[in-house]
């Protein structure tokens, strides 16, 4: 009689099942959703049975050099920030640092979300360079969303899962404040990498 998968998948112990999630996370390069994740086991389970696992997971890597984190796109494995001090020596790289006006730019897209070029240039009280939106679609933070229904319909841009990942947050309501995110973005200039734009000689934003 042939094996279902449907059974061999519902038995599995809570060992080898940890076992599978934990190989899966390990070796993949973007976050899996909880989604994704039911699939390695024919979706014989639910998901409170897949995040219950999950937890469990954590638990296990919590005093380790990496921890399991959930993020807008899902769940992955990631470095603990005392950590990366001593990988960097691995591989010794200069910082990259955002101008401000990429900073402020990307600031008034996650507050005031979805805004047009003109909506940016309004709150910072200078004209915003082409190139920094570039920048931010580029590194995979912003996107357009759509079109303004007035005269010239100018496009719309609003945040990514993309940015929310890199940043650690599962959606926008946990945002920090905003000097907090400043802050945040300054301090994971190393790891996020974000593409440097022309400096800025403008006034500080408004926002």
């Amino acid at each position: 009689m042939p094996v279902n998968p449907h059974n061999e998948a519902t038995a599995l112990s809570p060992a080898r099942t940890l076992q599978v999630l934990e190989t899966a996370l390990l070796t993949t390069q973007e976050p899996l959703s909880v989604t994704e994740l039911r699939k390695l086991f024919d979706n014989a389970l639910s998901t409170a049975a897949i995040v219950k696992h999950l937890e469990e997971l954590r638990q296990k890597w919590r005093d380790s050099g990496i921890e399991l984190v959930s993020v807008a796109s899902g769940w992955r494995f990631q470095t603990k920030a005392e950590m990366q001090p001593y990988l960097e020596k691995l591989s010794p790289q200069k910082a990259p640092r955002y101008s401000r006006a990429v900073m402020e730019t990307l600031a008034i897209i996650a507050y005031h979300q979805p805004v047009t070029r003109g909506d940016i240039e309004e709150i910072r009280g200078v004209s915003v360079s082409g190139s920094i939106l570039k920048t931010l679609v580029a590194r995979g933070w912003i996107d357009e969303v759509g079109h303004r229904n007035v005269p010239g319909k100018p496009a719309l841009f609003a945040t990514t899962q993309h940015f929310l990942d890199d940043l650690n947050l599962r959606s926008l309501q946990e945002l920090p404040p905003l000097e907090e995110m400043k802050a945040l973005i300054e301090s994971d200039n190393k790891q996020l990498e974000l593409p440097l734009s022309e400096p800025d000689t403008s006034e500080p934003p408004t926002c």
